[in-house]
């Protein structure tokens, strides 16, 4: 089967560089049989006494089953020959699944900090362009049993219409994996050069306006159609419109290297309850108030110079819109929109009411970009709206935003992957052009996990990050009391 690329898939098919590689990322953490009670400092339930750790053999057999579900990671990227036209989708007919799934150990003791370090190093590096643009490596030897699953999926495999990404189907509710229909896929044989010249000279005939794109002498990187892929989230395009000035200047900017660093947060989703209720705000407001203080804390800890009016403008390309007070349930609508978060006020309350005020003001202007398929699985998984995230994100003018925050909402109850329960759950999103760092948020099973992905040379100190975001939900709830 060939399909060809969409303009949005183009776009950031082509937006990767080599200090840029376009894909997000996901770290699940999951248990087995000697699971401990506490993980990362909190107390969690572990693994069931007969529960099995996740081997390789048994995710792999997963893996295939749900391949049908996500047909794109079966296919890869053909250009046109002479860049007459948008690449296309065709089926790889050396498909093989084992050079996809990965297996990869720590060392003794396999700590958690080792295991961000072999993530950061993993998501440096880009995808092969020659294969079906996506990753999977299982990681064994975390302490106390428990393994963790980083996958990265190029973002041009996954948009709002209906294509995945692939940790949103491998989930279950249960411990038994659900059973879907045998697939009875086949690799066929890959069109050559010459068909698929023929197949873009007859898509050109019949698309005039396309045709006159190429006639008009433009390289391949003319059909990276941003506009085009602004089309699909008009609201991001209105939104950069209505920004008249540029971002404020910030460390948060600077070229990226080739390498990075990876650090979490996990906090209770409780705490963020108490902040809703003692300020009347939303859970995403709560999130984005204890972001504030954190970079704030982070931008003094560098000894920046800090007003009461300095600000830092994030780019937050989805919030899911619901009518549960919590926000956690999610809805068929994700939008986006530009915020200023104010870092150089000292008050939490006061910062919380400004970011409260502003995410209202985007409520009532903004227009919802329909995410159709995301609601109807069952086992929900942010990993596909952190995905559609990341492409909206791209089309902001790169000077108009300091950093990209994603916050997707998770699953409020326990999810299985090969029959070992998921414990936590982090994003992994990817740095755009001159971003320092970038943020992903995601609630699961009442916790609030937080991956923070920067440039190991510009953020060298993104521990103080992480450890700031502590240090800011100690002030909002000494705010509430």
């Amino acid at each position: 089967m060939i399909t060809r690329l969409t303009p949005q898939d183009a776009a950031f098919y082509r937006l990767e560089s080599s200090s840029n590689p376009i894909h997000i990322g996901s770290l699940a953490i999951v248990g087995g049989a000697d699971s401990p009670d506490i993980v990362g400092g909190a107390d969690i339930v572990g693994g069931a006494e007969d529960e099995p750790p996740l081997d390789y053999d048994r995710l792999v057999d997963l893996v295939e089953s749900r391949l049908s579900l996500v047909p794109r990671y079966r296919r890869k990227v053909r250009e046109i020959p002479l860049a007459l036209g948008r690449p296309v989708w065709v089926e790889d007919s050396r498909f093989d699944i084992t050079y996809h799934i990965r297996r990869s150990a720590l060392p003794s003791p396999g700590a958690d900090s080792q295991l961000h370090e072999l993530v950061a190093r993993l998501a440096s590096r880009p995808l092969d362009q020659g294969r079906p643009l996506w990753e999977m490596y299982l990681i064994e030897g975390l302490s106390g049993g428990r393994s963790a699953i980083f996958t990265k999926s190029h973002s041009a495999l996954v948009d709002e219409e209906g294509a995945l990404e692939i940790g949103h189907v491998i989930l279950d509710t249960s411990p038994s994996p659900r059973n879907l229909a045998d697939d009875s896929w086949v690799a066929p044989r890959e069109p050559n050069e010459m068909e698929l010249l023929v197949g873009a000279l007859g898509h050109l005939a019949a698309q005039p306006r396309e045709a006159l794109d190429v006639a008009r002498g433009a390289s391949a990187d003319a059909f990276a159609m941003v506009a085009a892929a602004g089309k699909a989230v008009d609201s991001v395009i209105s939104a950069v419109r209505a920004a008249t000035a540029g971002a404020p200047d910030s460390p948060l900017n600077a070229k990226t290297s080739r390498s990075r660093r990876f650090d979490v947060v996990r906090t209770d989703l409780e705490n963020y309850r108490t902040i809703r209720k003692r300020f009347d705000c939303s859970i995403n407001d709560a999130i984005l108030a204890v972001i504030t203080g954190a970079l704030r804390n982070w931008l003094l800890s560098r000894d920046e110079a800090l007003t009461e009016q300095a600000t830092l403008r994030a780019v937050l390309p989805m919030s899911v819109s619901t009518e549960d007070p919590d926000q956690l349930k999610p809805a068929g609508e994700v939008t986006s929109y530009l915020i200023d978060l104010p870092v150089g006020e000292p008050n939490p309350v006061i910062r919380l009411s400004h970011i409260k005020h502003a995410t209202e003001a985007n409520n009532k202007q903004r227009k919802g970009v329909r995410a159709r398929t995301l609601v109807h699985l069952a086992g929900f998984a942010p990993a596909s709206l952190h995905a559609m995230s990341v492409r909206a994100a791209s089309t902001f003018a790169e000077h108009t935003f300091n950093l990209v925050i994603t916050n997707a909402p998770g699953p409020q109850t326990p999810m299985y992957i090969g029959g070992a329960r998921m414990l936590e759950m982090y994003p992994v999103s990817p740095l755009l052009r001159n971003q320092a760092s970038s943020i992903g948020v995601t609630s699961y099973d009442g916790h609030v996990f937080y991956g923070l992905n920067a440039d190991r040379d510009a953020m060298a100190d993104i521990d103080v990050l992480a450890a700031s975001v502590h240090e800011s939900m100690e002030e909002m709830l000494g705010a509430c009391a």
